[in-house]
């Protein structure tokens, strides 16, 4: 059965795109962390992130760099803080998660609930750095 983000590459479910190719979409996650939390996910479906070969996972991380580097343009932070959980979806992903300090990338605290107007903004923002 496909994941829910390639339900979400696919176009079968909507989403806050910020940037994609043809091996990597990424997209604001709606159950953040902080505001402008994206993951970036391979197209192609696997579930653990290091069965994905070198190559690929190469240019997943450089993808992910340039993904970072205008989400820091457009996001007041510290830093942007990368972590793979793997344990949420069954298909691998990074986490970009705007941080201004450790606990901004404690996936154990309580998601924020931005509003589909916040998260289409924050989007365009992202987007308008690229």
């Amino acid at each position: 059965m496909a994941s829910i983000f390639t339900k979400i590459i696919q176009g079968e479910i909507p989403c806050y795109k910020i940037a994609e190719n043809d091996q990597f979409l990424a997209f604001l996650d709606v159950f953040p962390l902080v505001h402008g939390h994206i993951l970036v996910v391979p197209k192609k479906e696997t579930d653990y992130i290091f069965d994905i070969d070198d190559a690929e996972l190469s240019a997943m991380m450089l993808f992910a760099k340039k993904i970072a580097k205008a989400q820091k343009a457009a996001v007041v932070c510290k830093r942007i803080g990368v972590t793979v959980i793997g344990l949420e979806v069954p298909h691998a992903h990074i986490h970009l998660v705007p941080m201004n300090t450790a606990n901004d990338v404690n996936f154990t605290q309580a998601k924020i609930k931005p509003t589909t107007e916040e998260l289409a903004e924050m989007a365009e923002r992202i987007k308008a750095k690229l």
